[in-house]
């Protein structure tokens, strides 16, 4: 019986991939990758030689049906992303979708996500929070900015080095210039590092320090109404 395995990647450092993800990696019989030179860049590091095909935001509509049927062929296929866990603001989410719908069984092993270590690290409560992923470029961005300024849940954001100033300089206007945040970055990499403190003063501090790297933006939440009064 055929079954898909999405097998979350390290976001960085490579010792933090689990002995369950490499000896799913050993047994499959064929990967589905977001990246295939990234993947190969794994698989040459733990010295496995298995077929590796794309599936990727600019493929995933058109190749989906005979991307099902390759796994309908096999027995054991992996879904794997650049870094991280497939589907978590990364392809993945249609092929398990439609994997469901065709009546494939599917097993998620747990491992790394960006969006766990920044939270707890933020210093922000997380018991309950909002994951937002990638705010929209253009269309209905300043829409999400003003619902997350009224949201009392810490939010989580993803967000790419050259519009990390841009970001922050919105939070600040749409939620203040006193709204706390936290920015993640590298997480997990040698020059990993997490700056805190109001929106105003993170702007200014990337304003001098243009950043690099992978961006994880932590959102304190809202005062509630009642607690105003």
């Amino acid at each position: 019986m055929s079954k898909l395995y999405i097998v979350p990647t390290p976001i960085g450092n490579l010792e933090d991939i689990t002995l369950r993800a490499i000896r799913m990696l050993q047994e499959t019989q064929l990967i589905f990758a977001e990246d295939t030179r990234t993947t190969n860049k794994l698989l040459s590091h733990l010295d496995i030689k298995k077929p590796v095909h794309p599936f990727h935001m600019h493929n995933e509509h058109k190749s989906l049906e005979r991307s099902i049927d390759k796994i309908k062929a096999n027995s054991h296929t992996v879904l794997v992303s650049d870094a991280g866990t497939p589907g978590i603001s990364d392809p993945g989410f249609l092929l398990i979708r439609e994997c469901i719908a065709k009546g494939i069984d599917i097993e998620c092993l747990p491992g790394p996500a960006a969006v766990i270590p920044a939270i707890v690290a933020s210093g922000f409560p997380c018991d309950k929070f909002v994951f937002e992923g990638f705010l929209p470029h253009k269309k209905g961005r300043q829409t999400r900015l003003k619902l997350i300024a009224e949201e009392t849940r810490t939010t989580v954001l993803y967000e790419s080095p050259h519009r990390l100033v841009k970001c922050l300089g919105q939070i600040e206007e749409f939620m203040g210039p006193y709204r706390k945040v936290c920015v993640a970055r590298e997480i997990t990499k040698m020059y990993e590092e997490y700056k805190r403190g109001t929106a105003a003063e993170i702007k200014a501090y990337y304003e001098a320090h243009p950043p690099k790297g992978e961006i994880v933006i932590v959102v304190e939440g809202a005062e509630s109404k009642k607690s105003k009064k």
